[in-house]
């Protein structure tokens, strides 16, 4: 089990992250799913889009996140243009309207654990420079997001019982959950493995709170990152 994790923050003015049975109004999942966030971390190390994914299977690396901005959801029109044989963009004729779904003003914590200790260095020394070596997006290319390296902290298993969780909680990982009035809670299946085809094998059904506040839950698999804050998180 890995004992350290890397902590970033990712924001940017617009996300999308299409749930897969959305075609042609395409919706977004409110925060990345794993596979989003294994792309992430990929492009800023500069791993091959063919095959990133396989760095960061479950049985290798541990992923969390944490919504900081409340989740704000806006659709904006696009014109879809074919334009594989045409050079002069205003000759174009065959354009296909159509509304997209983004979050508005993102910004999570990420946190992720490696067992590949070159990997894991690789990362947190880019992160340190704030480099990256491909373009960060929060899912589609022209999304282009920023980041900042948190830092590197202690990780400490928990064991079954009440926690106050600052993280997006996998349901498998909540035995009891304890609602709140004021706050606003939220669930979606989101994917989390690819195999070599880059079709998903695997999915998980996510509770969140729209505005980043904590879920109070009896539940297990719960790790506290050793940094000021204490914060308990589930990995997805």
């Amino acid at each position: 089990m890995p004992e350290g994790v890397i902590v970033l923050d990712v924001w940017g003015n617009y996300a999308h992250f299409k749930k897969i049975y959305t075609t042609s109004s395409p919706l977004t999942y409110s925060f990345p799913p794993r596979t989003a966030i294994s792309g992430l971390i990929g492009a800023i190390m500069g791993l091959d889009k063919k095959d990133y994914f396989r760095h960061f299977l479950r049985k290798d690396a541990r992923i969390g996140c944490k919504i900081i901005n409340p989740i704000k959801k806006i659709r904006i029109g696009e014109n879809h243009l074919n334009a594989d044989s045409i050079k002069n963009m205003h000759l174009i004729r065959n354009r296909h309207p159509t509304r997209r779904e983004f979050v508005k003003d993102p910004k999570y914590r990420i946190y992720i654990a490696h067992l590949d200790d070159e990997l894991y260095d690789n990362l947190k020394s880019l992160l340190i420079n704030h480099q990256s070596i491909y373009t960060p997006c929060l899912g589609l290319s022209q999304l282009i997001c920023n980041f900042r390296y948190v830092g590197e902290f202690d990780l400490v298993r928990l064991g079954e019982g009440p926690h106050a969780i600052g993280s997006v909680v996998p349901g498998k990982c909540i035995i009891s959950p304890e609602f709140e009035e004021r706050k606003e809670y939220f669930s979606e299946t989101l994917p989390n493995e690819m195999n070599d085809g880059r079709e998903v094998t695997d999915y998980s059904e996510i509770l969140f709170e729209r505005n980043g506040k904590q879920i109070i839950a009896k539940a297990k698999d719960i790790w506290e990152v050793e940094n000021d804050e204490h914060e308990r998180i589930a990995f997805l």
